[in-house]
């Protein structure tokens, strides 16, 4: 990494289970506990007096939010999604801001950190709007299935298959972050800032110039790429359940990826490596970034991450050399 003068601005992307661990029920606790262990990885990264930007995924709280729905219906009007990724964004951005806080207070370190609900812009003519791919929300039966598309309109299907009935939305890239410029200011004034969380509320562009909520999701490693890319990052890091990119993951050919170029890496995905359901966003995110003009990715597992940012772990991916 630059020397610590240069105070290199950084993104951190972490997914939604980085508040929640397998076998967790999801209770505030759990999460705390989650947002201690990230926190004290992070201080790596601020011992070095980097500047940071970071992003989360949502999926199992938003996850929980409409089976809440789901359960109180009749009782309490039910938030359409948008509003619900506006929620976790403040929920899990407080829970993450107060755990970074004590931790830099215990270091004895004079740093702010503020949570940023953040809009992204999305192209309402997207191909994706007219075929939606991302489940969310609980497993419905048949009937309900049937109830759902006939009295809400939901687009249900069946995930997997033979699997159980979910609600599919849309999931269009992301245009452009509305609050980048001042995600940018925040973090060149030295504060840490927590933004884009669950890939960030997609809104569309009216005529009139207003701006009207989406009832889709945007992928959170894609919105984290197009952010770093609007802020100036010199780093996207994107932390995830393994400590390396993998060729051939999961067979008996597999094999660790370390230091490649972004030619190589697109190398690699055209021959399928990456799956679209497992690696695939997250080397999509570092190739868009790169290709954008970032100088560095890093992919790896939030344990390696210290050695990572010495050369030692993870996958690192740079742009033309």
């Amino acid at each position: 990494m630059p020397g610590s003068n240069e105070r290199p601005l950084v993104l951190v992307a972490m997914g939604g289970h980085a508040f929640v661990q397998k076998g967790e029920r999801g209770t505030v606790e759990d999460h705390e506990r989650s947002a201690t262990r990230i926190s004290e990885v992070l201080m790596h990264l601020i011992e070095r007096d980097c500047r940071l930007v970071l992003t989360h995924g949502n999926g199992p709280q938003v996850g929980a939010l409409l089976e809440q729905q789901e359960l109180a219906r009749e009782e309490v009007p039910p938030m359409p999604l948008d509003v619900l990724v506006a929620m976790t964004e403040g929920s899990l951005g407080y829970i993450l801001q107060q755990s970074l806080l004590n931790q830099l207070h215990r270091q004895g370190v004079r740093r702010w950190v503020v949570t940023m609900v953040t809009q992204v812009l999305v192209d309402e003519d997207d191909p994706a709007f007219q075929e939606p791919t991302k489940f969310i929300g609980p497993a419905l039966s048949g009937a309900e299935a049937e109830h759902k598309r006939d009295r809400m309109g939901w687009d249900v299907r069946r995930q997997g298959g033979d699997g159980q009935w979910r609600r599919v939305v849309p999931s269009p890239p992301p245009v452009k972050v509305l609050q980048h410029q001042m995600i940018r200011d925040a973090a060149l004034e030295g504060h840490i800032v927590v933004a884009g969380g669950g890939g960030g509320i997609p809104v569309r562009a009216e005529a009139d110039g207003r701006f009207v909520g989406v009832e889709g999701v945007v992928d959170k490693d894609l919105t984290s790429s197009a952010l770093a890319r609007d802020v100036g990052a010199e780093l996207l890091v994107i932390l995830t359940a393994v400590p390396n990119v993998y060729t051939d993951f999961g067979k008996s050919s597999q094999r660790p990826i370390g230091a490649v170029t972004l030619e190589e890496i697109e190398a690699l995905r055209e021959e399928g490596h990456f799956p679209p359901g497992s690696m695939g966003p997250k080397v999509q995110a570092a190739i868009e970034f790169l290709r954008a003009g970032g100088r560095r990715a890093l992919i790896t597992d939030p344990a390696s991450l210290p050695a990572a940012i010495r050369g030692r772990a993870g996958t690192h991916l740079v742009g033309e050399i």
